[in-house]
């Protein structure tokens, strides 16, 4: 039996998902579709005989199992985005006499628009002449609800007018006429193009500029700092690639120099201002490049809270009211230190509603942007980079306005180039390992010169004290995720630099499943005739409580942890350092600093 109801239930889904497709692109209802949400799940609380219902913070939640024509639900979806779009959401004396005078209400604007069919137990449309929904509540509070309107309505026997606070999962402020006002425009303005012969869809270039270009013209205009990065980008303001990309307000596609931004979703000119500032700083600042390996949504989320948050202390445009993220806890903390703590708690980030849409990042992934050029002899890394450094210039010596000094910084950072790994990981051996200095000695003979074979020379030694303690502990991981071209590279470094900082031996402990203590090596040992054992599965805390525990390591010698990421939570009494491959990450806030290999 289930085999026969399968394809029923696909049918089911199929015509559903083609009628909500239809509202996204219809002008008057993209508005309100965008900032909706829809629902279609087993534990929801539409009732059995209903068909949907909708909260006032726009969660619209459809039957599970309810079968119907695509026409049918373009009808019940679109009849509970009018609830929101007139304004339904009000405190009654007599709710059912209200929600049931909502219903005729709309059932009429549909009947007159010809939108959809209504379901055969709603299609018996009764005849009144009330010109508002107050007209018929007054008539049904006075008079009573007419028998063959009881228990009539998409939402069935309780009605779709869901007030309580129980079915509210997040918070958001949406001014739902506003945007039916825009759908309204949309459409009228989409009537006139078919009227006057042109082709009819949305987003169609026109004489007049919108919000979103006027907005960058601004920036083009008056503001340096983001102006040649404004002027660089393509401004993109078409629904039906917006629908196909899902995305909900705005997105920017750093590789091909693109701004996605939905009309559908009813920003002003303001709001356009913030946005359009916020896609540009993520292209500036290399964002995409930085990702590193991470989830690229939740750095991307990271990024947004930074940006956000330099947006409204400048005070360009106004916040969006959907998309947004702002934390004010968060002020002051860069967006690697914001990525750490959010990987602490995936399930609740994962749930964000970001410029693009729910647990999708605005900056679109189409490769690594780093190794694209623009002109002869530049990247796209570079030419973001030089267009935001001159920007700053400019913008400082016109006093064109405040900018945080966290967003200063990152700028001037970006205009550095990086300090690379090996270089990073001698300064990490030189705050260990000071440099030994030579003194002349008499206290043994030195050979003689055969020119003055009766003077004595003085012999060049280290001062200080002995050899004793002068060493450090390396915890190499041989499981067989790790890349040999990896190993023989970062076992090279270290005993390159341990030669160079007259370090004499090594205490190495290979780990996989098992810990191996090969002992103390010499550092060209290391470079040359290191056999590595293992190749299983990855513990590496066995090795660490080894060499910690060990009665001939020194209490305070350093651990260097060699690792691709792939590894447990570790514990640690001691100066450590990790060094992973680049684009790798360890599943814990390190406490102690990680060196990236290229």
């Amino acid at each position: 039996m289930s085999k026969r109801k399968k394809p029923e239930l696909d049918i089911a889904l199929k015509n559903y998902s083609e009628a909500l497709q239809m509202l996204h692109q219809h002008p008057m209802f993209a508005p309100l579709a965008l900032h909706a949400r829809f629902y279609r799940q087993d534990s929801q609380i539409c009732p059995d005989d209903g068909w949907a219902v909708v909260t006032r913070q726009g969660a619209i939640h459809v039957h599970p199992t309810r079968r119907g024509e695509v026409s049918e639900w373009m009808y019940v979806l679109a009849h509970c985005l009018l609830h929101l779009g007139f304004g339904h959401f009000q405190a009654k004396e007599n709710k059912v006499a209200w929600n049931t005078a909502c219903d005729c209400f709309i059932a009429k604007f549909l009947s007159d628009m010809k939108w959809g069919t209504p379901p055969k137990e709603l299609s018996g449309m009764l005849d009144f002449r009330s010109k508002s929904e107050e007209d018929l509540y007054l008539q049904f509070s006075e008079r009573g609800i007419p028998e063959p309107l009881r228990h009539w309505g998409v939402g069935g026997s309780q009605g779709d007018l869901v007030f309580s606070d129980k079915y509210h999962y997040w918070n958001r402020d949406v001014d739902w006429e506003a945007c039916l006002g825009k759908g309204l425009s949309m459409a009228v303005t989409s009537a006139v193009k078919v009227a006057a012969g042109y082709t009819a869809f949305l987003g169609e270039e026109t004489h007049e500029l919108t919000p979103a270009a006027k907005a960058r013209n601004w920036f083009i205009d008056h503001y340096p700092l983001l102006g040649s990065l404004a002027a660089s980008f393509k401004l993109i303001e078409d629904p039906a690639i917006c629908a196909r990309l899902d995305i909900s307000v705005a997105a920017i596609d750093i590789e091909d120099r693109e701004i996605y931004m939905n009309p559908a979703s009813g920003l002003d000119e303001h709001e356009c201002k913030f946005v359009i500032a916020h896609e540009l700083l993520h292209a500036g600042l290399r964002h995409h490049e930085r990702c590193q390996g991470r989830d690229p949504y939740l750095w991307n989320v990271a990024c947004d809270y930074v940006i956000n948050g330099w947006l409204v202390e400048i005070g360009i445009g106004e916040f969006p009211k959907v998309g947004g993220l702002m934390d004010p806890e968060l002020k002051g903390l860069s967006t690697e230190a914001i990525y750490d703590r959010i990987v602490t708690d995936i399930r609740t980030y994962r749930k964000l509603y970001t410029l693009r849409g729910i647990g999708l990042g605005d900056m679109l992934d189409k490769g690594n942007p780093g190794f694209w050029e623009v002109g002869e002899g530049t990247t796209l890394d570079d030419f973001f980079r030089n267009c935001l450094t001159q920007g700053l210039i400019y913008h400082q010596e016109q006093n064109r306005g405040f900018i945080p000094a966290g967003l200063i910084e990152e700028i001037r950072a970006l205009g550095q180039p990086p300090i690379k790994w090996d270089v990073e990981l001698a300064r990490w051996f030189d705050h260990y390992f000071a440099p030994l200095e030579q003194n002349r000695t008499y206290a043994r003979a030195s050979r003689r010169q055969s020119s003055t074979p009766d003077i004595p020379r003085p012999r060049w030694v280290p001062s200080g004290a002995s050899d004793d303690g002068r060493t450090f502990g390396v915890v190499l991981d041989t499981s067989g995720s790790m890349d040999k071209k990896i190993l023989a590279k970062a076992l090279g470094a270290i005993s390159s630099y341990s030669l160079s900082r007259d370090v004499p031996a090594v205490r190495v402990v290979f780990c996989d499943a098992a810990a191996y203590d090969e002992g103390y090596l010499a550092p060209e040992v290391i470079a040359d005739k290191v056999r590595i054992k293992g190749r299983g599965g990855t513990i590496l805390q066995p090795g660490i409580d080894l060499l910690e525990n060990a009665e001939d390591f020194p209490k305070k010698g350093p651990l260097l942890i060699i690792t691709d990421g792939y590894c447990e939570r570790l514990r640690l009494k001691r100066d450590h350092a990790f060094l992973l491959p680049k684009g790798r990450h360890l599943p814990f806030i390190p406490k102690g600093p990680v060196f990236y290999l290229d």
